[in-house]
């Protein structure tokens, strides 16, 4: 090989290298689109199916910590007034 072959080789794979950078993100970003696409298809066709999902009126209908903290005060700034 001669130099100027060997320049450019070595242009050639520095460019190739700059356009797999530049395309990189754009098919990291169809892939994760494509995989939520899948999901979101997979959770429609099981509610479509009868399949029982979790409603907001199954879970605890306890206050958290931070409401009784708040209801606390609010219950002494009444009583301070």
């Amino acid at each position: 090989m001669t130099g100027n072959q060997t320049e450019a080789l070595f242009g050639m794979l520095v460019t190739f290298g700059l356009l797999v950078l530049m395309v990189l993100p754009s098919v990291i970003g169809i892939v994760r689109d494509r995989r939520v696409d899948r999901q979101l298809r997979e959770a429609q066709e099981a509610v479509s199916a009868g399949k029982e999902t979790q409603k907001s009126s199954d879970r605890s209908t306890v206050p958290s910590t931070a409401t009784w903290y708040a209801e606390g005060r609010r219950s002494k700034k009444l009583v301070n007034s």
